[in-house]
This record gives structure tokens, sequence and C-alpha cells, in this order.
């Protein structure tokens, strides 16, 4: 009986200097917890209003969420007396040592959220970056992926992307197909310029705003060259490209212009 009496007196003492800092912790936790949830529901409202892309703003409320509650935890365990001096301290050299280690995938990441949120492009868009020419496959957190034009799949860095340069052909609506051709001194200019304008503008792909150009770009050693300059859409590049090539010969020939090109010179022995 008096073993039984020690133990009641030991956790009414338990009770009293412990009750009120458990009870004080679990209130904390519970009036926290709803303050979470309710700064969650106001970040991702701020966020649909800002057309946030969708794998960004789960990632952000996700780690949104983790640090709110790591400093709920934190605060719960030094409201029941613990010293969390040293529980800080592991958590800031453990992000220490994971940053350090995760230093490019970091910057990646850094990267992906810029990418995200200034949209520099965007699904769909033919840009150049880092060396690579393709259309925008993917943007996710850590990486972008790029169809090039011989359909080969290219995955390049996000930290890459947002610290480098962008051309973006997309962005405009229109792009300009630049090509050459060279003729003959002896060519009739006015005549020239008249048959090749004429091929570019009967091209359907080909955009009457801006006009079409042809314009002498250079008096080269053997010939009189011609800057062919037609717009198109940025998905119809290609094939106003080839068509450009392939009609302009067309045309020069149908023209009588000769293109120069070199001539075997016969010795007689």
């Amino acid at each position: 009986m008096e073993n039984a009496h020690v133990w009641i007196d030991k956790g009414i003492d338990f009770i009293m200097v412990f009750g009120p800092k458990i009870l004080g912790a679990i209130l904390i936790y519970i009036i926290g917890s709803w303050i979470i949830k309710k700064l969650i529901r106001l970040v991702r409202k701020g966020m649909s209003t800002q057309n946030y892309d969708e794998s960004l703003k789960k990632f952000l409320l996700s780690l949104v969420k983790w640090a709110l509650t790591i400093f709920l935890i934190i605060t719960v365990i030094s409201a029941l007396g613990v010293e969390t001096t040293s529980f800080a301290a592991l958590i800031a050299a453990a992000g220490l040592a994971i940053g350090l280690a995760l230093q490019g995938s970091l910057s990646n990441f850094a990267g992906g959220v810029l990418l995200m949120i200034f949209k520099p492009y965007r699904i769909g868009d033919l840009v150049e970056a880092q060396g690579v020419l393709g259309s925008v496959k993917e943007i996710e957190i850590f990486t972008t992926k790029l169809i090039t034009p011989q359909n080969k799949l290219a995955i390049v860095p996000n930290g890459a992307m947002a610290n480098g340069n962008i051309i973006n052909y997309t962005a405009e609506g229109k792009m300009r197909v630049d090509t050459t051709v060279g003729v003959d001194y002896g060519s009739n200019l006015q005549k020239t310029k008249e048959a090749l304008l004429a091929m570019l503008v009967a091209n359907p792909k080909v955009l009457k705003d801006p006009a079409p150009s042809v314009n002498v770009s250079e008096l080269a050693d053997s010939s009189v060259n011609l800057a062919v300059r037609p717009y198109c859409k940025p998905e119809d590049y290609w094939d106003v490209y080839f068509a450009t090539i392939e009609g302009t010969k067309e045309a020069l020939d149908k023209a009588g212009i000769e293109i120069p090109y070199p001539h075997e010179v016969q010795i007689n022995k």
C-alpha cells in the first residue's frame, strides 16, 4: 500500500509539473496546425491568381507546408521545456550538408523555379539555348526537355537554361527565313527580284505582313548575291525554307536567269 501511495504522489507531482506544459504543447499544436492549413490555403489561392505552373505550384506548396510543420514541431518541443538550441543547430548542419551535396541539383531547382515564374518559353515553343535548337516538350523542376529537328530528345539542366542566353523563335509569332542565291553578273536584277518575289508571294505559308523581300546583299567574285527573306509562322519554318530553296531554282530557270557554277576548262593538247 505504501508503494502505491508513493507512485500516486509521484504521478500527481508529474501532472502538476508537466501537465500544464503538455496541455500547452497540445494547444499550440492544434492552433498551429489550423494556422498552417489557413496559410497553405491562402498561398494556394495567391498562386492560382498568378497563373503559376501546376508542377511548380505543388512543389512550392509542399515546401511551405514542410517548413511551417518543422517550425511548429520545434515550437511544440520548446513548449514542453526541451532545449531546442542544439536541435535547431542539428537541423541547420544537416541542411548545410545536404545543400553542399546537392549543390548542382539545387542550382537546377532554382533555375526551374525562375523559368516557371518568368516563363521565357512555354511548352511547344521553338527555342535555342545551350547550343541546342528544339521545341519545348516538357518543363520540369530540374530539367527542360527539347525535341530537336532530328526528332532527338535533348534534356538540358534548368540551371544552365536560366543563366544562359535563350532565343525564343515562337514568342513573336513569326520567323524570318534567311536564304541567299547568286545570279550571273549579266542578269537583269529587276527581273530577277520580281521572279523571286512572285515565287514567295505564291507560297500560302509565307506571311503577307511582314512582307517578303529580295535585296542585293553582296557583289561576290563570280555572282551577284541576293538575300531572299520570307516570313512565316514558327511551325512552318522548315516547310517555307525548303520550298524557298526549290522555288528559287524553278523561278530563275523559268525566267531564264543563270545561277553561276564552276565550269570545267578543257585544254586541247
